[in-house]
């Protein structure tokens, strides 16, 4: 069986960092990812898709990311179910990510200075694009 999935989309608000009561850092992002337009020329329609990123990955999201960022996801995905109190069934989508990378800067170090201002460094580090490769839960260990 083969479960990947690879997005590329904008995040629709800062990732929520949260941590396992082992201390597991995990973050929840949700990614606007569009569809290709008709070939008719339609509408523009866009996925909105829940992102779950642990541990670095995870606080790679939540210190570096920020809502706009356009982003590459590289997951699987995930189905889970559960019933409500109320006896209604519930199930929801969502893609558990192995590997986050921002493919863009930062919007306010891609600025151009305002007048008045110095240009900063250009070899000032800003962070990291993506966060090495790490064993997930794929990997055998």
């Amino acid at each position: 069986m083969y479960n990947r999935i690879i997005l590329v989309g904008r995040l629709t608000a800062d990732p929520e960092l949260r941590y396992t009561p082992n201390g597991v850092p995990v973050a929840n992002f949700r990614l606007a990812v569009d569809r290709p337009r008709p070939r008719d020329g339609g509408e523009k329609q866009t996925d909105f898709i829940t992102i779950i990123a642990w541990r670095q990955q995870g606080e790679f999201a939540a210190n570096y990311l920020n809502k706009g960022r356009l982003v590459l996801v590289e997951g699987r995905l995930q189905i889970r179910q559960w019933t409500t109190p109320e006896g209604m069934k519930r199930s929801v989508a969502e893609v558990v990510c192995f590997q986050v990378r921002a493919l863009e800067r930062r919007r306010e170090e891609a600025a151009p200075a305002q007048e008045g201002e110095a240009p900063g460094p250009a070899s000032e580090d800003t962070g990291p694009d993506e966060v090495g490769d790490t064993p997930g839960p794929w990997d055998d260990q």
